[in-house]
């Protein structure tokens, strides 16, 4: 191949999708756990168990896959 072949288009990988739905699925908890109220001290270990056990959840599921 010399310089002035064209480079081949890049392929999508299955990767770089899962790697976005996680980050955007961050990005939502985060503002879900972050909020503009104040919280009480339950209410922040509520939160925080149930991002808990949906991360948990999210990487069997991604695992499966």
């Amino acid at each position: 191949m010399t310089s002035a072949e064209p480079l081949p288009p890049a392929q999508p990988r299955g990767r770089e999708v899962k790697a976005s739905v996680l980050a955007a699925f961050q990005l939502v908890e985060d503002a879900r756990y972050l909020g503009t109220g104040p919280r009480t001290r339950h209410g922040r270990r509520r939160a925080l168990a149930e991002r808990t056990v949906a991360y948990r959840k999210l990487a069997r599921d991604l695992r499966a896959s």
